[in-house]
């Protein structure tokens, strides 16, 4: 099913773009954990991590450079990526998206 991640693709939702290109949008969280929190996403519509394929290598490799990208251009030095696959781990929206964070010490473990 489509989901709020899809509406902000197609332009229905605005959002603070921060990166963008043919394979993925990068953007400020609406509801930041840490002082910069910007979500990565595929415009491929894959669920979750765990339904990525070995078809979505390159995808997968592309959204981590991006990550670490969106970091620097952040002025984060350190920062932690995240993320989360199927309610139990904490997904709220079902399509893949890695959280970039930091701009505050960040605790171990997380939850």
């Amino acid at each position: 099913g489509d989901t709020i991640f899809g509406r902000i693709l197609r332009g229905e939702i605005p959002c603070e773009a921060v990166y963008s290109d043919g394979l993925c949008l990068a953007f400020r969280d609406v509801a930041p954990q840490a002082p910069v929190h910007v979500l990565v996403i595929p415009r491929q519509p894959i669920a979750r991590l765990a339904d990525a394929g070995d078809e979505d290598q390159a995808l997968l490799g592309h959204l981590m450079l991006v990550a670490a990208k969106v970091a620097r251009q952040e002025g984060l030095e350190d920062f932690r990526l995240v993320v989360n696959s199927g309610a139990a781990a904490g997904q709220t929206v079902f399509h893949l998206h890695v959280h970039v964070l930091g701009g505050r010490p960040l605790a171990w473990p997380p939850g």
